[in-house]
């Protein structure tokens, strides 16, 4: 995935604005693990509603004021999802490269290629 660097100047940088934003306004109390994934989970269903009634070829071309409205939804994903896994200490890049590599052993490319079947009806 990345060097250590980038983690610093990426994903690092960004979870310490988010917690540091929260700390000014002495948020903290309310930021529990459960909480987080709750507001994370909120997060997602808006990003879903500007996508909800669209066809898929709609929902491919997106464009302005929509478009727009789904990179902050996107945004307001990244923020909870960066504080829930510095709440749990979860080193998101180690995470995501973990699960890249278990999602590799499950899908083979021999048997998923071209199917959307779970792995276990492959």
């Amino acid at each position: 995935m990345g060097n250590d660097s980038d983690k610093e100047t990426g994903l690092e940088a960004l979870a310490a604005r988010a917690e540091a934003f929260v700390e000014e306004r002495e948020w903290q109390q309310f930021q529990s693990p459960k909480n987080l994934s709750m507001a994370l989970s909120g997060e997602v269903g808006e990003l879903i509603e500007h996508f909800q009634w669209l066809t898929e070829q709609q929902s491919r071309e997106l464009s302005g004021e929509r478009l727009e409205a789904v990179r902050e939804e996107l945004a307001d994903v990244q923020i909870y999802l960066l504080l829930l896994a510095r709440k749990l200490e979860i080193d998101l890049l180690q995470a995501t490269a973990d699960k890249l590599e278990t999602n590799a052993r499950k899908y083979p490319v021999e048997k998923a290629r071209g199917h959307a079947r779970k792995y276990t009806e492959l």
